[in-house]
């Protein structure tokens, strides 16, 4: 009976939908809920995030504020700090982070204050998903246990589901739309009234047999890139020792029409997903006596990259009779990846404290993060501006350091101006030759005196 009227709700958009977390998740999937007919109860603990959406302004980069001030004037999305508010809604999504610990096991304490919120006012008839990446067997070993302990039997009074979020920010193409969403319930009748939920939004809704299935879709996916990425990085530098330019490589190999992924190298990875999704199942399989060695082998090969990226830039002061100690270095770009603000995990990071811990000087321009906060995690002290990308600004620098290559930057006036570029991102290929000599992941002949690639 509850399912049926549940079904009832959905179909005819009577349904009030919770979203739990307003963040790069949670944000773009309550706006997609409530464009499609839904009243949403947005909650969060973060009473800036609440008042900004509830004035209308989007936080999040690929939200865009005028669609959220209509979706709040209409009534269809309430952003609020009041965890009662969630006793309204009939189906609620559970986007929290995941972080991992300082040993890298998984840090579930927010997916842990989420479910108990969520208990408070729980009631029959309600479908609870759960979206934030994290370990097989999270759904059934954290959620389950607290709908039983209120007395409800999951599958007939509520209804129990994991559905990975894929969010890619600053895609152009793909968004939560049109982005094909993985959904695994406890139950058959889980999975149906979860699959129903997402139909309403979303134009694809792909159910698997169980939420372990489901959970482990996220973790493969980013698995796969990982180690591809760390093929590919440590291929970088098997050409630095050849001689060989990585790059052409790389290109030429793609060229292949099958049994080939283009994956490029570059200053590191990160980002909330693949710098620690591999990690929730490398965790999950040690404690069934297995070890992942692929993932470990990607993520050593992966962090050791902005080391490798610092080293270059040495060398690069060296080849100009100049130590690091004391070099003026601008870092181009610090967002994880290119026309994003985000800087969560970002390789750039860890570059400017590696030069700074050699007494280096270091500035960074970029357009999408005007202030890098205190960090003591990546050994940001204090807050740092972003500097003018002038010529006068190219022209201090002992060298450049092109970290993440956003569309906007101009690459030619960096090559015109600046004397050294160490180009972790490929972004100086195709330019006019300029005063800088360039300096690439993989070093190969001079086979000019200016603007030379080395």
């Amino acid at each position: 009976m509850n399912k049926d009227v549940l079904l009832k709700k959905i179909e005819d958009r009577s349904a009030v939908i919770g979203v739990v977390g307003l963040g790069y998740v949670g944000l773009p999937l309550a706006v997609e809920f409530a464009q499609a007919g839904f009243k949403v109860v947005g909650f969060d603990v973060s009473e800036r995030v609440v008042g900004e959406l509830q004035a209308g302004r989007s936080h999040i980069q690929d939200v865009p504020s005028i669609d959220v001030e209509q979706l709040v004037k209409s009534g269809l999305l309430v952003a609020t700090t009041d965890p009662a508010r969630l006793g309204e809604t009939d189906a609620i999504s559970i986007a929290v982070p995941t972080p991992l610990v300082k040993t890298r096991d998984p840090d579930m304490s927010y997916v842990l204050a989420a479910r108990d919120t969520i208990a408070a006012s729980a009631h029959a008839g309600q479908l609870i998903v759960l979206e934030s990446t994290t370990y097989p067997g999270t759904t059934r070993e954290l959620l389950q246990p607290m709908m039983e302990e209120l007395g409800f039997v999951v599958g007939e009074d509520v209804f129990l589901a994991f559905s990975p979020e894929r969010v890619d920010p600053g895609n152009p193409v793909y968004h939560t739309k049109n982005t094909p969403k993985v959904v695994g319930g406890v139950t058959p009748a889980c999975t149906e009234v979860a699959t129903a939920l997402y139909s309403a939004c979303i134009d694809t809704v792909v159910p698997v047999s169980t939420p372990e299935a489901a959970e482990l879709v996220k973790l493969l996916e980013n698995t796969f890139r990982s180690i591809n990425i760390a093929l590919a990085n440590e291929m970088a530098i098997m050409c630095d020792r050849l001689g060989v330019d990585v790059w052409e490589v790389i290109e030429a190999a793609a060229t292949k029409p099958f049994g080939f992924m283009k994956f490029t190298p570059g200053p590191g990875i990160g980002g909330h997903c693949i710098p620690l999704d591999p990690h929730y199942l490398a965790w999950k399989m040690r404690t069934l006596n297995y070890k992942t060695r692929m993932i470990d082998l990607a993520s050593e090969i992966n962090s050791q990259m902005p080391a490798f990226v610092v080293e270059k830039v040495m060398l690069a002061l060296n080849g100009d009779r100049k130590a690091v100690n004391g070099a003026r270095v601008l870092v181009l770009g610090v967002a994880y990846k290119r026309d994003i603000n985000d800087v969560r995990e970002s390789p750039a990071l860890d570059i400017i404290r590696l030069l700074e811990s050699y007494g280096a000087e270091v500035v960074y321009h970029d357009p999408f993060v005007p202030v890098i906060r205190a960090d003591p995690h990546h050994g940001v002290a204090t807050d740092r501006d972003s500097v003018s990308l002038s010529a006068t600004e190219l022209a201090k620098a002992d060298a450049v350091v092109i970290v993440t290559d956003h569309r906007e930057v101009d690459y030619q006036s960096v090559v015109d101006h600046a004397s050294v570029v160490v180009d972790a991102r490929n972004a100086t290929r195709t330019l006019t030759p300029g005063k800088a000599r360039i300096v690439s992941l993989s070093q190969v002949p001079v086979r000019e005196t200016s603007g030379a690639r080395v």
